[in-house]
């Protein structure tokens, strides 16, 4: 029951942990910042985001969100430790995740990881919809994440998934009064209503979540090369197209594809399917995948 407060921590200890922002300790890039390696004196180590400048707000709003933020805990989310906002530079700080992120796992490039099987899918698919879910239904205001994807699904040293950057989309927003397009999402997990409207909603979340599912089930990226021949134009597409002609099972991937495994990994390609109905209404709700997923797990 006793809550760790937040570290207020000082520029001068965070310089020093990453070595003046230098770039070998760089570890991640995404839409709110640079993520940097870091060890803080008498803490473990650490990865520190270091926010765009020009998308932040004041600091008084600033540090009362990250206040907020910092009480959001769940097994299934990446801890928040603490923060630091001096002049320009707003700094977070979270618990570093050993393995990286699900992105680095499946793309692989280097080859130099081990195959991520189906069961180690399959616990990051669960323990991913958690986190999720309880953003959505768990914690009040509720969070709409605005941003996932595999990159922003982290893992610890037993692959137990943690969701990254909640919260951000709503810190940024908070000083923008229109909400620019690299921050309401990443290319391949947009859902497409966000082009018309532009609001975003927990249903928009459940769409990128059905996509995640996908690149677990098939090992392929969203969009890219992959796709440039092929009927759909990207991951959603060509999944469709297959399922709409009776040969789901040619999506799978065949490196984590089993006897044992091949029935867990449609009845998934199912629950990605009805998370990504073009129409917002029809999708369930986080809660609801996290059910469904469970109920695979209980047959």
């Amino acid at each position: 029951m006793f809550e760790q407060p937040l570290l207020k921590i000082t520029l001068v200890d965070i310089l020093e942990a990453t070595n003046n922002f230098c770039k070998t300790n760089i570890i991640g890039d995404g839409g709110f910042g640079t993520v940097y390696k870091a060890t803080l004196p008498g803490v473990k180590t650490v990865a520190v985001k270091k926010l765009s400048q020009a998308k932040t707000q004041g600091n008084r709003e600033f540090i009362a969100e990250m206040e907020t933020l910092g009480k959001v805990k769940h097994q299934n989310l990446v801890p928040l430790l603490g923060y630091c906002s001096f002049g320009e530079e707003k700094l977070l700080v979270y618990e570093y995740m050993v393995n990286g992120s699900l992105d680095l796992w499946l793309r692989n490039q280097s080859r130099a990881l081990d195959v991520l099987d189906w069961p180690k899918r399959f616990k990051i698919a669960i323990g991913a919809a958690r986190g999720l879910a309880f953003l959505h239904h768990g914690f009040t205001p509720h969070i709409i994440h605005r941003d996932i994807k595999a990159s922003n699904i982290l893992l610890d040293e037993d692959f137990e998934p943690k969701v990254a950057d909640f919260g951000l989309a709503r810190l940024i927003s908070a000083c923008e009064t229109h909400v620019s397009t690299d921050i309401a999402g990443t290319f391949g997990y947009i859902p497409p209503e966000y082009g018309q409207s532009g609001r975003s909603t927990t249903r928009g979340d459940v769409y990128s979540f059905g996509v995640i599912l996908l690149e677990l089930v098939t090992g392929k990226e969203p969009t890219g090369p992959d796709f440039k021949e092929v009927e759909g134009g990207n991951l959603v597409g060509w999944v469709f197209q297959k399922i709409k002609k009776d040969q789901a099972a040619d999506v799978l991937d065949p490196t984590a594809l089993s006897a044992d495994s091949k029935q867990m990994m449609l009845q998934v390609l199912q629950i990605a399917a009805v998370c990504l109905s073009d129409n917002p209404a029809k999708r369930p709700t986080m809660l609801k995948v996290l059910k469904f997923l469970k109920g695979i797990k209980d047959e």
